[in-house]
């Protein structure tokens, strides 16, 4: 079976340790989880979409899947002011991300967001983030901590459970959900985890948190892959 190709757009890098230029580059450990599920990952230049249609690049995938990485700029969500945690801002990432973004929803594409991802449909369906959760204490950063999830929903559905472990890395959080989605999953302090689209023609689910992290060795998480993929079959 020819694996159902899943376009991942690409993080900028100013460093690596293996390049002697600045890079683009994804994850290995959410490459390999692809990997696992069945998916052929292939990691996709962000381009300006004034310049290069993003419907006509994304035309030739099965799935797509929004990786974590940097902060969105603030004002792309309506927000006069940076919180001075705010950090790894890049307008030509957030214009190409927040394109992939629709045109996934548009066309009905399969589609995971992670992490930044989240915040990126969010935002791409006029939602808005809270800056900052309000530092060490309250922030998940290098945590593993507990999420409650919806009954009935894809999440639960993937991860084939209603209370998970997840591994979590942000300092940012949903605000104002965008126009249609729905909240599939939450931290014991109420931050937002999970979204999907109810009305969404295609297979649509997100997480504020890391899955890629320990999919290797819970089920859950790795759950979450393979329906993306499987999803992406399906539909091819």
């Amino acid at each position: 079976m020819t694996r159902p190709l899943i376009a991942i757009p690409a993080r900028f890098s100013a460093t690596t340790s293996a390049l002697r230029y600045a890079a683009e580059v994804n994850a290995r450990a959410l490459i390999e989880a692809v990997w696992r599920a069945g998916g052929e990952p292939a990691t996709i230049h962000p381009a300006d979409p004034a310049e290069h249609d993003v419907a006509a690049r994304l035309a030739r995938f099965d799935g797509v899947l929004l990786p974590g990485g940097g902060d969105l700029a603030p004002h792309r969500y309506g927000a006069t002011d940076t919180h001075g945690s705010v950090y790894d801002v890049d307008e030509l990432q957030d214009l190409f991300d927040l394109e992939v973004a629709r045109t996934a929803l548009d066309r009905g594409l399969s589609l995971l967001a992670v992490c930044r991802g989240l915040q990126v449909v969010n935002v791409a369906l006029g939602g808005t983030l809270e800056q900052d959760m309000g530092g060490p204490e309250r922030e998940h950063r290098h945590v593993v901590h507990p999420v409650a999830i919806q009954h009935g929903t894809l999440l639960e559905r993937a991860a084939g459970a209603q209370k998970v472990e997840v591994s979590c890395y942000h300092h940012q959080r949903v605000d104002r959900p965008g126009f249609g989605l729905t909240i599939t999953a939450r931290a014991a302090d109420g931050t937002v985890e999970g979204l999907e689209l109810p009305r969404f023609p295609g297979w649509f689910t997100a997480v504020q948190w890391h899955p890629e992290d320990t999919a290797h060795e819970d089920p859950a998480q790795q759950g979450i892959f393979d329906a993306l993929v499987r999803a992406a079959h399906d539909r091819r």
